[in-house]
Formats: C-alpha cells, sequence, structure tokens
C-alpha cells in the first residue's frame, strides 16, 4: 500500500497549500514556552491565553505576517543592582506562532493578571450556489486563434 500525500488525494482539488501549511505549523514549536491555552468562546470566536509572567505591554508584540499570528517577547534587561537569591520566572525571550484559517481575524488583545488574551474571530461564511452552463459540442474544445501582426 502506497501512502498518498495529503493534497494529491484525487478528491481535493485545489487544496495543495494544505500540506505545505501541515509541515509549516509542525516547525513553529516554540519548545512550551510560554503555556497557552486555545478556547472555543462561540461558534465564531475563540480566544488564545498565553502565560507571560513578568512581561509587560512594552515587552510584547503581536503581528500578522502571511496568514500567521506571532507573538514575540523580549524582556528589557533587569536592572544591574538586582540581586536575585533564587530565580525561577523564566524571563527569557520567545516567539509563538499560530497560523490561522482564511477568513480569521484577530479582534483584540488584552494584558491581565500575567495572562495575554488575544481575541480571534471566525467570520461568517456566505453559501453561494452557482449554476454552470453546460456548453454545446463546438465549446467543448478551447479557441486558440492568435492574432497576428496588422490583423484586426
Amino acid at each position: 500500500m502506497t501512502k498518498m500525500a495529503l493534497g494529491s488525494h484525487p478528491f481535493l482539488l485545489g487544496f495543495e497549500q494544505l500540506e505545505r501549511l501541515v509541515e509549516r505549523t509542525a516547525k513553529t514549536d516554540a519548545g512550551g514556552y510560554p503555556p497557552y491555552n486555545i478556547e472555543q468562546v462561540s461558534e465564531r470566536a475563540y480566544r488564545i491565553s498565553l502565560a507571560v509572567a513578568g512581561f509587560g505591554e512594552d515587552d510584547l508584540s503581536i503581528t500578522v505576517e502571511d496568514r500567521q499570528l506571532v507573538v514575540r517577547g523580549r524582556q528589557s534587561e533587569p536592572e544591574a543592582d538586582r540581586v536575585f537569591l533564587h530565580r525561577g520566572i523564566a524571563s527569557r525571550q520567545f516567539q509563538r506562532t499560530f497560523v490561522l484559517a482564511d477568513g480569521v481575524d484577530v479582534t483584540g488583545a488584552k494584558l491581565s493578571h500575567g495572562l495575554l488574551h488575544l481575541d480571534l474571530e471566525r467570520a461568517p461564511q456566505d453559501s453561494i450556489v452557482r449554476t454552470i452552463p453546460i456548453g454545446g459540442a463546438s465549446s467543448t474544445k478551447p479557441s486558440r486563434r492568435t492574432q497576428k501582426e496588422g490583423e484586426e
């Protein structure tokens, strides 16, 4: 039995990008830091919550780049006169990426009690029914008439 690539199944026409999307998503693993939750808050709305203890609004950036939601965190350097007897709170920089489906938009972001909440909403899809006319025998072959220079 041969293994078929996801995008090459005969019933999945036009989904060639799906396999690349799955590969790209697998490569974005950030090793579990920072931890996050994804919840569905309504039929078309989602919320991503990232645990970003110690990060302020100025330390975080949120962008959407090529259908990818990218959250970056970089804390400013601690003051030199601070001496830690124990340092258990991570202060390393991070980048967490989420691939967004077509029609999903980020509607807001809020930092509260050490959690960064990102609200997303999927636009409602319109149900479109289109009738395709059936052409006659003469229309089965596409005409390929090219115009030569000087012809009208």
